[in-house]
């Protein structure tokens, strides 16, 4: 059994919470994110091939998919050739880190709208 490399998230979060900052830590490697855009494109690869496109060594290559495996993000797909492990991406795991990030946007333009408000000076007191 292989040992896995969790990103580090906070321990007070909720369980969604937890679960976003999981991914926003998974995704803030340039590395991972072109792990993520391999499959994007391809839609399933394995270790072997992405080691053959990224500047790294297997293990790095390993690890680095264990983390996005550790985050929801891909998931094992069965029927590879042999002992040959291929991952795809996980439907809906984007879902929790979008969502936040809609919210975070509605209140961010909230603001940003009575900042605008108070300059130009219509505040509404």
């Amino acid at each position: 059994m292989r040992a896995r490399v969790r990103p580090r998230v906070s321990t007070d979060e909720s369980p969604g919470q937890e679960q976003v900052s999981a991914v926003f830590a998974a995704l803030a490697d340039p590395t991972r994110r072109r792990v993520v855009e391999t499959l994007l494109r391809d839609g399933t690869t394995s270790v072997p091939a992405l080691t053959e496109t990224l500047p790294i060594t297997r293990q790095a290559v390993a690890k680095h998919v264990a983390i996005l495996d550790d985050a929801g993000l891909v998931e094992r797909v069965p029927g590879g050739v042999g002992r040959e492990v291929r991952y795809r991406l996980r439907e809906e795991a984007l879902v929790p880190a979008a969502t936040w990030m809609a919210q975070a946007d509605r209140a961010w333009a909230g603001r940003l709208a009575r900042l605008k408000d108070v300059v130009e000076g219509r505040t509404g007191g």
